[in-house]
């Protein structure tokens, strides 16, 4: 089955279960200042899930685009990969574990034949600590699944220390059956929605365990023991709980977050071990092989984080927000992905042997081509932004070719033996892979510090974890008093840039928190103080108008018409909310968007733009704040 027929099929079923097909949102969160990525399938709808109404109702399913750059240094190992589609699927306070559960086996047995055989589930053990039992509902309900396969599931505890002990359905802690997107309990911040949850494994084959190389040959083999053998495949979360300051107390309304890896899901459909071997990636694998005259499974690591991290950069600057390499945030992330997968290109000599390329000329944007076709169907923004994509790889390679023999010449200082420091300096400042430090030392009759470097590298890792982690601080559904005015501030602040510079102008991204807006929009120049002082005129006069603020439900092309503001990309007839600031004759803003907005502008104060700066080409950035 093409991955292409596993996409229909997951909207088809689900839409028999009576949901409503929405469309991904975009990789870049809208007015979150929490999170860089979209990283999962509910992250857009967290509002939804505490309790807002959907446009859609209270079944959803869709294909959500999902990025997560904390695995960055995990591509590799086959199975991980930062770009990747999650199928999910949503009780908004509707069904609940029997229909879930019951669904989404039969969805993997009955609809794409996977053997029930294979198939493996892990349930929440409960945690005294924070009041929440032990899951033994879901334990019922998957034995009796099981039971129509005619497999008897018995449930088990310990596996981490016992191994299999013959066992189907098992019971681990909160540090792997607990769902939310700060992870444990103890450290998500308050608000923040969680609950337990049962996932789905699927079994590879023993032998992956048992293999003569395999580290874990001598540990007891379990479902969570990252041996290989087992893969996560989705990942049921009952979602009914929200941390408070006194613990845990239950959502307004039970939720039900079901995440399926796509490409896991079609790597057990099409027979391999390894999501590289599957049709999404296929044709990019051979265009690396035909660039570096290469064979992937002689050179399996360098492929795959080439193929990776050059699909993940594709689809960040395929974005409608027009995300370009740069030194921060997103625009950072981009750069380090490019970076990497040429320093790997270079190791496999993609530029040395590619001829028919002329001198200097990029290669990752023929990779991006690959990319850009297989995947202009489902995700026709990446058609849209080619020229973008493509321009942007370009130069950025450019950009790196010299910064790479800056640090050659570098090299070419050090006298001696290179200690761990000094290699990882290499790496981080100029791009140098340690194996090419290897080999460059190695034609010297050198050497270098391989131990050394590593340590230095996972001293790195480690604070980038860290700061990864602190970009979760508030919660992702802050919806704060501040933010929120902030939040409509934003809306004024892109009809007052229209006004004054043009109908050119679009949003192309933002980030709020309860302190300060910013606001990226499309604009090829600077603007000069008079346009700034013009656009903060015109934002305050519509707050001090006192205009009232509301929304209307409404189809795409109703929107259209309707003459608001948005993307209007969508197969699935969306129904969407478009919030109307003013009324009567005087309208000022009509936008697509989902929420929360204050009622009133009259609440917002004074509006104050802090400063105008580049944020990437033919992107302009305001700061701005409410005094």
């Amino acid at each position: 089955m093409t991955a292409k027929e596993l996409r229909q099929k997951y909207l088809d079923f689900f839409k028999s279960k009576e949901h409503t097909i929405i469309p991904s949102a975009s990789l870049i969160p809208e007015n979150d200042s929490t999170t860089l990525f979209t990283s999962s399938g509910m992250q857009p709808l967290v509002s939804y899930l505490l309790g807002e109404k959907h446009p859609g109702g209270k079944r959803l399913v869709d294909i959500q685009k999902s990025f997560r750059s904390e695995d960055i240094e995990e591509v590799g190992d086959s199975r991980h990969d930062t770009f990747f589609e999650m199928i999910g699927n949503w009780s908004l306070g509707d069904y609940f574990k029997e229909e879930q559960l019951n669904w989404i086996y039969s969805f993997l047995i009955d609809e794409l034949k996977i053997d029930p055989n294979r198939l493996y589930a892990t349930v929440f053990c409960g945690d005294d600590s924070i009041g929440i039992g032990r899951d033994t509902e879901s334990v019922e309900i998957l034995k009796k699944i099981f039971a129509k396969y005619d497999i008897e599931a018995k449930d088990i505890d310990s596996a981490e220390k016992n191994g299999m002990q013959g066992g189907r359905i098992f019971y681990y802690d909160a540090k792997k059956n607990w769902w939310s997107r700060s992870g444990l309990p103890a450290d998500m911040p308050i608000g923040e929605p969680g609950g337990p949850d049962s996932e789905i494994f699927y079994d590879l084959g023993a032998d992956l365990h048992k293999h003569e190389n395999s580290v874990f040959k001598d540990q007891p083999c379990h479902l969570n023991c990252d041996c290989g053998r087992f893969i996560e495949i989705g990942n049921n979360v009952f979602m009914e709980f929200r941390k408070t300051a006194d613990g845990f107390e239950k959502l307004q309304q039970k939720n039900v977050d079901f995440g399926g890896g796509l490409e896991r899901i079609a790597m057990a459909l099409q027979g391999t071990d390894n999501v590289f071997e599957t049709d999404l990636f296929l044709h990019i694998i051979n265009k690396i092989e035909f660039l570096t005259g290469k064979k992937y499974r002689e050179n399996k690591v360098a492929f795959e984080i080439i193929a990776d991290h050059i699909k993940a950069a594709t689809f960040i600057m395929g974005d409608d927000k027009g995300i370009a390499p740069s030194n921060t945030d997103q625009g950072y992330i981009v750069r380090r992905l490019i970076r990497r997968a040429i320093r790997y290109g270079n190791h496999l000599g993609i530029k040395d042997d590619t001829w028919y390329l002329a001198k200097d000329e990029s290669w990752t944007k023929e990779v991006a081509k690959i990319i850009i076709h297989d995947y202009k169907d489902e995700y026709p923004e990446l058609d849209r932004n080619a020229n973008f994509i493509i321009e942007n790889l370009k130069e950025e390679e450019a950009k790196f070719r010299k910064t790479l023999e800056r640090g050659l010449r570098e090299f070419e200082k050090i006298k001696g033996n290179i200690n761990g420091k000094t290699a990882f300096d290499l790496y981080q400042s100029y791009g140098f892979p340690i194996e090419m430090t290897e080999e460059i030392v190695k034609s010297k009759n050198m050497k270098v510090d391989v131990d050394g470097f590593k340590t230095e590298l996972e001293k790195h890792q480690e604070l980038s974890r860290t700061a990864s982690a602190g970009k979760f601080k508030g919660g992702l559904a802050d919806a704060g008093e501040e933010t929120v005015k902030l939040h409509t501030a934003a809306h004024l602040l892109l009809t007052a840039l229209r006004k004054v510079l043009g109908d050119h102008v679009t949003q192309k991204g933002s980030n709020i928190t309860a302190e300060r807006l910013r606001f990226d929009f499309a604009q090829p120049e600077k603007m000069t103080a008079e346009q700034i002082a013009e656009v903060e005129k015109l934002v305050n006069e519509a707050i001090e108008k006192k205009l009232p603020v509301k929304f209307e439900e409404m189809s795409l092309d109703e929107a259209r018409k309707y003459g608001a503001m948005g993307v209007f990309e969508s197969k699935y007839g969306e129904r969407v909310k478009v919030y109307i600031i003013g009324e009567g004759d005087d309208i000022f803003s009509k936008e697509i968007c989902g929420g929360p907005h204050v009622e009133n502008t009259g609440i917002l104060g004074k509006f104050r733009i802090v400063k105008e700066e580049s944020s990437s080409a033919g992107v302009r950035r305001i700061k701005a704040v409410l005094e």
